[in-house]
């Protein structure tokens, strides 16, 4: 039985999943920030399932540190 998600996404899936442009996906794997494979003679771009989660993830984490210095900032102006 095949799984019910696909192991790769197009960047279109991605941008779908994140509800961003596919421009923004494009920009997040050229980076690096996101992880993303090219296949075929044309170069088409595909992203794992995991490393998505996985930038989720970090980008969750990331968001918690900027809540938690923005905390910090306010209550040392008291």
């Amino acid at each position: 039985m095949p799984p019910s998600t696909p192991r790769f996404l197009t960047l279109a899936d991605v941008a779908e999943v994140l509800n961003v442009t596919v421009r923004q996906v494009y920009a997040l794997v050229r980076s690096g920030e996101l992880r993303g494979i090219q296949i075929g003679g044309r170069g088409q771009w595909r992203i794992e399932n995991d490393q998505l989660e996985d930038y989720i993830t970090r980008q969750y984490a990331r968001a918690e540190v900027q809540d938690d210095e923005r905390t910090e900032d306010v209550t040392s102006d008291r």
